[in-house]
């Protein structure tokens, strides 16, 4: 059970209305009138507990488990203890996750504006608001219904934000355009200069950055990751992406929807992203790249040249996986050899 200090869990909920939730097939002989009330992992859930399987890993650990209900994979229904119930899903993890949401929702916001929060006359703040101590919302700002503004955090003038965002606190946002849902962690840095300067032996000059950031929806923005706004085109971040701690996103960036940034990737200035792309923790993006949709980038990965759609990559400099792989195995019997 989560910490109820911190977490504050819903229900209880009925198998079938779980099975709904999860859109999964609850297996023969689940009574749907069976009530459930929390999820729990497999080594500590109880009768109770909803828990899941979704890694051959731990069908060890899912075989000794005590949980009531757990949802699982098609092959996985055999390996079952006896009197677990279960849900089948083709993908029991994105299932498990409906079914946590539900139980913990993101609560809304208990509207309130702090005496020590600073917002400029010329804002616009939509119903149902929270404001947290020390935030500055600066003139000519637009927030919608049921944002929350965290402590000390900055909304810079003329920024918009949809209904139902999240600043976290510290964050910094200006020169930008947010859609609905957005969540931006604490410490997070959206709209800040791009780094930009016309370069020359009598000194750096300063190039102006007069562009903007604009995110979709349903967007999550990582702690201290950093956005920067365009030269002139906006930097762009897509419906659905989802972006990790420590992240940098230079200037004329465009992602497209459903983008996954894993933790410490940086993508130079002016490189496209297509649809649903991933990234893997600390790869990097040299600028003016072209990456299709749907590519795959590994952990690591040093990429200087375009990626198509589909393609998968690895390396410094990134190449074909199947030839990272392939030069990897070579390094590793020279190395043997040598030896």
């Amino acid at each position: 059970m989560a910490d109820s200090r911190f977490f504050t869990v819903s229900g209880p909920f009925s198998l079938g209305r779980l099975a709904d939730v999860a859109v999964a097939v609850p297996s023969a002989g689940a009574d749907p009138e069976t009530m459930f009330a929390d999820v729990a992992p497999l080594e500590t859930a109880g009768a109770s507990d909803v828990s899941f399987l979704d890694n051959r890993k731990y069908v060890a650990a899912f075989q000794a488990s005590k949980a009531g209900l757990c949802v699982v994979a098609p092959e996985m229904v055999d390996k079952a203890p006896a009197g677990m119930a279960l849900l089948v899903s083709k993908d029991p993890y994105r299932s498990y996750a409906r079914i946590a949401q539900a139980f913990y929702p993101v609560p809304a916001p208990d509207p309130w504006v702090a005496p020590t929060a600073w917002v400029d006359p010329d804002a616009t703040i939509g119903e149902g608001c929270r404001i947290e101590p020390g935030a500055v919302i600066e003139a000519g700002a637009e927030v919608g219904p049921r944002c929350r503004i965290g402590a000390n955090a900055v909304i810079g003038r003329g920024v918009r934000l949809g209904e139902d965002c999240i600043i976290g606190a510290n964050a910094t946002v200006s020169h930008a355009l947010l859609g609905r849902r957005v969540n931006i962690y604490p410490g997070a840095r959206i709209g800040q200069d791009g780094f930009g300067f016309a370069m020359g032996p009598e000194g750096h000059l300063k190039v102006p950055q007069l562009g903007r950031v604009v995110i979709g929806d349903n967007v999550e923005i990582g702690a201290n990751a950093t956005i920067d706004r365009g030269a002139g085109p906006d930097t762009v971040i897509g419906d659905g992406c989802m972006i990790d701690n420590l992240v940098q996103i230079g200037h004329n960036v465009q992602m497209g929807r459903g983008c996954v940034i894993v933790s410490q990737v940086g993508i130079s200035g002016s490189t496209r992203l297509g649809d649903f792309v991933a990234a893997g923790g600390q790869a990097g993006l040299t600028g003016h790249l072209k990456i299709g949709s749907g590519a795959r980038i590994a952990a690591q990965a040093g990429v200087m040249r375009d990626v198509g759609p589909g393609e998968t990559v690895g390396g410094a400099p990134a190449v074909p996986m199947a030839d990272w792989l392939r030069q990897s195995a070579i390094l590793a019997r020279m190395a043997r050899k040598k030896g």
